[in-house]
């Protein structure tokens, strides 16, 4: 599976399988990304950064960095400090993916201007 950032100065590839998509409302996650943080997650042995000039990383807590393109602002990556592996934006895949979303975390802190239906 490919994917990358609005201006292309960010690009991947990942080996399937990917995890199917956790979408986390935590604070964090949503001033982030603008809204809610929907990502997949493969080992980094099945990750590879084609393209990386526009990519930087922001140490956002003592267990994870995200990663993001300092050209575009696409946000991207989350990886968890001494875990091997790395979560990807659902969004910034090509598509289609056949992934869906499995799971909502952290509700408690989703914002107020939207709901959750769950299944």
């Amino acid at each position: 599976m490919r994917g990358g950032c609005l201006c292309g100065q960010v690009r991947f590839e990942a080996d399937a399988p990917l995890r199917d998509v956790v979408a986390c409302h935590c604070t964090q996650c949503r001033k982030t990304s603008g809204h809610f943080w929907a990502a997949t997650s493969v080992p980094h042995d099945r990750f590879r950064l084609t393209e990386s000039t526009g990519l930087r990383w922001f140490q956002s807590s003592d267990i994870a960095r995200r990663g993001f393109c300092g050209t575009c602002g696409s946000s991207l990556f989350w990886e968890p400090v001494g875990e091997n592996r790395i979560s990807i934006a659902a969004g910034a895949l090509e598509g289609p993916t056949g992934l869906k979303i499995i799971e909502n975390s952290c509700l408690e802190d989703k914002g107020d201007y939207y709901d959750i239906s769950t299944a």
